[in-house]
């Protein structure tokens, strides 16, 4: 796949472990897994549909009640599915082998128990934020203020950063919730700029997916769900790998899941 890479002459660079660096990466990893990405995006929007449905019906009925245990049940059925997009991206960041099936099955079962009350807390939010719009944007007879919509979007900036950020944890270590809490800030603390910077563009490409509805639902299946993560995974991914040792670790505990040195 040749998104966003522009074509010309010379030799690919290469890291100290062999692997393409700067776009050549990217076009890399992205030729080669796209087809496991759009597979994990439709089981992810599958996975999202008792959440998307619990929330249209709080929206449509305009009920707070309808709402709350909505959001966190269908978030809890999201949770799982939401861990499994973000272990197949960071998989294909650090080259890991195995099938898509394969991968999928034991991301699943490693990490469904884990990942419901994130799940439950991350649909809490969605739900609040649709919510909200609708109050806002939709059902106030009065233009929103400029204070209003930047606290609504600054709120939406620190869910994604705190989603980038926690979600690699939760499928590659096994940690207490507060120590992958601290880890982010800590993250954030030490690479401020990059952090932001990839956060938004998460937001800007969701606003875009939101303002031009329903004509960006066709993106839905093919990239919606998982492009703006690999994205952002791919950008921060080498920053995350030198704080949390991610493939270090994860060759000492599973050798099995060594990165391939042929790409």
């Amino acid at each position: 796949m040749n998104l966003f890479r522009p074509y010309g002459s010379g030799e690919p660079r290469r890291d100290a472990r062999g692997r393409l660096i700067g776009i050549d990466r990217y076009q890399d990893v992205l030729g080669r897994n796209w087809k496991r990405f759009f597979l994990t995006g439709l089981v992810t929007i599958a996975g999202c549909l008792p959440l998307t449905a619990g929330v249209a019906y709080a929206v449509l009925s305009s009920s707070l009640l309808v709402l709350l245990p909505a959001s966190l049940i269908g978030g809890a059925i999201a949770g799982p599915f939401i861990a499994c997009l973000y272990d197949a991206v960071l998989r294909a960041l650090r080259d890991a082998p195995g099938s898509w099936a394969q991968n999928y099955r034991r991301s699943l079962a490693q990490n469904w128990r884990a990942a419901l009350l994130p799940g439950a807390l991350t649909g809490l939010f969605l739900g609040s934020a649709v919510f909200a719009g609708m109050l806002f944007f939709a059902w106030s007879t009065a233009a929103p203020s400029g204070m209003t919509i930047a606290v609504f979007l600054f709120s939406c900036l620190i869910f994604l950063v705190l989603s980038t950020l926690y979600w690699p944890q939760l499928v590659l270590f096994d940690q207490r919730a507060a120590v992958r809490l601290r880890n982010s800030l800590l993250f954030i603390v030490k690479n401020f700029w990059s952090t932001l910077g990839v956060c938004l563009l998460q937001l800007a490409w969701w606003l875009l997916m939101v303002l031009f509805a329903p004509w960006t639902l066709i993106l839905l299946p093919l990239a919606a769900v998982w492009f703006d993560l690999f994205a952002a995974l791919f950008l921060l991914y080498d920053r995350l790998d030198e704080a949390f040792a991610i493939e270090k670790s994860l060759a000492q505990a599973f050798p099995e899941q060594v990165p391939r040195r042929d790409c």
